[in-house]
């Protein structure tokens, strides 16, 4: 296991060169083979251990049980050597298991030399590619590699073919309570409106309320944006809120991406000085907070 407190660093192959083995170039007609590629026995192949991804949904394995029986495994599977003439999965286990149930006796593989760290970081890249990833899965799989690897949005949106804002927006999400975010995960609540509900002093309370009523992502904008102006239900007087220029505002949404914490910016009116408010979901979360301005 990775030690928490060790510096991150940038792998030696670069982002991108692991990018290009998740994703190796289509071959030049259909059916020929790269002359990287091998076949390999298939009871030679085995699982990663630390796999981070658990769960394979039965119906989607069926699917692609059925098009590997008519087409074939079109694109190799990327394995590492282990004892013996075995290999370990580094990325394709949907494909593997898919070609078991096939019934395939050998699969197409491409051998990479990878250590443990970088079998991880291929891993959390090749969930990221899913089509079936909700946005807060694919925000974690975001923050687990600048986590882990030290990454940064720029280098992840420029290896993984996303835009910046993409990334940053995604990240931004991790800042909602944990019951707002089990909403979004559950497909209960849209990306659209979780967005809509970072700004909000009390996004819990109002994610319910939104539920509820089965408000769109524009009524539930106007909702916030009602909400944060008279300061919230229970107020008896509108409250008023100095409005923010986009500089600060952007730099309020990069620090909470990148703190996976909301923060908070207040400038005293005419000085340079001000407030940064740090708002923390849970104890781990103060311990990680604690941890990063002690530089430990």
């Amino acid at each position: 296991m990775m030690d928490k407190k060790a510096k991150p660093r940038g792998l030696g192959r670069g982002l991108s060169a692991l990018m290009a083995d998740v994703n190796p170039e289509p071959q030049a007609r259909k059916g020929e083979r790269s002359s990287a590629d091998i076949q390999v026995p298939i009871e030679k192949l085995f699982a990663n251990p630390n796999q981070p991804r658990r769960t394979f949904v039965q119906s989607d394995l069926d699917d692609l049980t059925a098009s590997i029986k008519e087409k074939g495994v079109l694109q190799p599977l990327i394995v590492r050597p282990r004892i013996g003439d075995t290999y370990e999965i580094v990325a394709g286990e949907r494909r593997w298991r898919a070609a078991q149930m096939a019934q395939l006796h050998e699969i197409p593989v491409l051998v990479r030399n990878f250590d443990d760290v970088e079998v991880l970081e291929v891993a959390i890249i090749e969930n990221i590619q899913r089509a079936d990833l909700n946005a807060i899965e694919e925000a974690a799989g975001y923050r687990q590699l600048m986590d882990s690897f030290g990454h940064t949005q720029e280098k992840l949106a420029e290896a993984l073919g996303k835009s910046r804002s993409h990334i940053a927006n995604l990240m931004r999400l991790l800042t909602l309570p944990e019951d707002v975010r089990d909403l979004l995960r559950d497909g209960i609540l849209t990306a659209g409106h979780a967005r809509a509900l970072i700004t909000a002093d009390n996004p819990s309370d109002l994610a319910k309320e939104i539920v509820r009523g089965g408000l769109s992502v524009r009524a539930t904008e106007s909702l916030v944006k009602k909400r944060t102006e008279r300061g919230g239900p229970m107020s008896k007087a509108p409250k008023k809120i100095p409005e923010k220029d986009a500089d600060t505002r952007a730099l309020e949404g990069d620090l909470s991406a990148n703190l996976a914490m909301k923060v908070s910016l207040s400038h005293a009116p005419g000085a340079d000085s001000g407030t940064m408010t740090i708002r923390y979901q849970s104890l781990d979360e103060l311990d990680t907070l604690c941890r990063l301005l002690s530089g430990t």
